[in-house]
């Protein structure tokens, strides 16, 4: 039976690939944890504790079964980072420092023979501008916010210690997750969810950017499957490289809204208001636009191929009914 340990498990992302694990049975028999400052309302029937991801005694605790894999999906979000300079870093970076400490701890004492699959969930927010048409594989990682810092750090140390062979790592930069279900939360990308998820619900959505702002795009369900991909990817196959630039769908604002006027009418559109937000203006200004993950997608993962097939997603999975 395959050890599963999800930390970050209470929040969406961590919700979604848990319940694509036991519905499609990805990993055959499985003993799953979950670990989070809270839960949601709902029971998967799985293993749950709670605890703080910033205490640095916390991974020897979760890694006494030794599992499997682990997914590192725990973190604050960008527009937090960026207000709680000191929080970011205790809470985006330092718990992968303890974590991979604690992996290398098991790894010596077993001479070698413990070496688990780490998927890490990254951000494209490591990248910085100025930025070519599209952002190849090649492309520089030069974070210009704190949290895009934070999550290039925990690349790197991923990286290093996987080298080391104390574990197997894998990074994954995602693309800004939309349409996130549920209610806004303080990354500075929440708009782009909202202006579909709270007219799909019927709720007035605030639109703080121009129509005009294009951006990089996957829904939480491809999200997830980036995630089970990761487990099984034959890391010999990255060269040493383990971070991997993400496939999503690149659209602007404005094309955005003509797929939800596609799907649900102009009453829908009709709730968006345009009311602008200069400090989110300025942060959005810095954030790349569009990829060419070729790497990604030649070792097999795949997202939509347009905003329509993001927002049936969402309608599919999360909308009430």
């Amino acid at each position: 039976m395959k050890k599963i340990l999800i930390l970050g498990g209470g929040g969406m992302i961590g919700q979604k690939l848990a319940q694509k694990i036991i519905r499609e049975n990805t990993f055959g028999a499985a003993d799953i944890t979950l670990f989070d400052r809270a839960f949601p309302v709902g029971d998967l029937g799985l293993k749950a504790i709670t605890g703080d991801i910033a205490d640095p005694t916390l991974p020897a605790k979760l890694l006494v079964d030794k599992p499997d894999y682990i997914f590192q999906l725990a973190s604050i979000v960008s527009g937090q980072a960026e207000q709680e300079f000191d929080l970011g870093w205790d809470v985006n970076m330092m718990p992968m420092w303890y974590l991979l400490n604690a992996l290398k701890d098991l790894n010596e004492a077993s001479d070698g023979a413990y070496v688990p699959r780490v998927v890490f969930t990254s951000s494209i927010a490591v990248f910085g501008g100025p930025y070519p048409d599209k952002i190849g594989d090649e492309f520089l990682s030069a974070p210009q916010t704190s949290y895009g810092a934070q999550k290039a750090a925990c690349e790197l140390m991923l990286s290093d210690f996987s080298r080391k062979g104390f574990m197997d790592g894998v990074s994954l930069r995602l693309p800004t997750i939309c349409v996130r279900p549920g209610k806004a939360n303080k990354a500075a990308s929440s708009f782009f969810s909202g202006i579909i998820r709270e007219p799909l619900n019927g709720i007035e959505a605030i639109l703080p950017v121009a129509d005009t702002v294009c951006h990089w795009h996957a829904s939480p369900r491809s999200a997830a499957g980036f995630l089970t991909h990761a487990a099984f990817l034959d890391t010999d196959k990255l060269d040493g490289r383990r971070a991997l630039n993400l496939p999503g769908y690149s659209c602007t604002v404005e094309e955005q809204i003509e797929a939800l006027r596609r799907a649900a009418g102009q009453e829908a559109v009709d709730l968006i208001k345009p009311v602008p937000d200069e400090a989110i203006i300025a942060m959005v200004k810095g954030w790349p636009r569009n990829f060419a993950p070729e790497r990604a997608i030649k070792l097999g993962f795949t997202s939509e191929a347009s905003f329509d097939e993001i927002i049936s997603a969402y309608i599919e999975d999360d909308l009430k009914r």
